[in-house]
C-alpha cells in the first residue's frame, strides 16, 4: 500500500480509493485491501491529517449488509450511483432508515451505527472519515475488535 502523488491517469475508484488529506490534498491508495496489515500501513500513513482525513471509494454489492459501522471522527456521505440502497441507523435504540435511489445521499453522523442492504446490484460512492472507524457484526450489538485506524483520542 502506497498513496500516490500527482496521479494523472483514470482509476478505478473501486479498487484504488483516494485519500482526500489536509491542505485540500486527494492522493489515490494503490494496493488497498481490507486486510488489517493494510489497513494498519494506511492509517500510519495518513496519521498526520487526524480527524480531518477521509477516504473516497465505491462499493459494488447486492443484499443486505454483514456488519454495523460507525466513523467516530467524523460524518459519512453515502451517494446511491445505481440500484437501491437502504441505510439503517441506530439512533438511541431505535432503527432510522433512509432509503436511496441513484442520485440520491444521506450523511451518517459522527459515531453513530449503521448498515448498509443493497437491493439488487448496486453501487454507492462513500466519503468516510477514516480515523477511528468501529465495526460489528450485524447481529451483535457490542463492537467486535477495532481493526485499522487509530480511535480519535488516540491520534497523534
Amino acid at each position: 500500500m502506497r498513496l500516490l502523488h500527482h496521479e494523472r491517469t483514470a482509476m478505478d475508484l473501486r479498487t484504488t480509493p483516494v485519500h482526500l488529506g489536509l491542505g485540500s490534498t486527494a492522493k489515490p491508495v494503490e494496493g488497498f485491501t481490507w486486510d488489517p496489515e493494510v489497513l494498519r500501513a494506511y492509517s500510519a500513513a495518513v496519521a498526520a491529517d487526524g480527524a480531518e482525513g477521509r477516504m473516497v471509494m465505491i462499493f459494488d454489492g447486492e443484499g443486505p449488509g454483514d456488519h454495523g459501522e460507525r466513523h467516530p471522527a467524523g460524518d459519512e456521505l453515502v451517494v446511491c450511483l445505481s440500484g437501491s440502497v437502504t441505510v439503517t441507523r441506530d439512533v438511541d435504540g431505535v432503527p432510522e432508515r433512509v432509503q436511496l435511489g441513484p442520485g440520491e445521499a444521506t450523511i451518517n453522523p459522527a459515531g453513530v451505527w449503521h448498515v448498509v442492504d443493497m437491493e439488487g446490484p448496486t453501487s454507492i460512492l462513500a466519503i468516510t472519515a477514516t480515523l477511528g472507524t468501529d465495526h460489528r457484526p450485524r447481529t451483535d450489538t457490542r463492537p467486535i475488535e477495532h481493526v485499522g485506524t487509530p480511535r480519535p483520542e488516540e491520534a497523534p
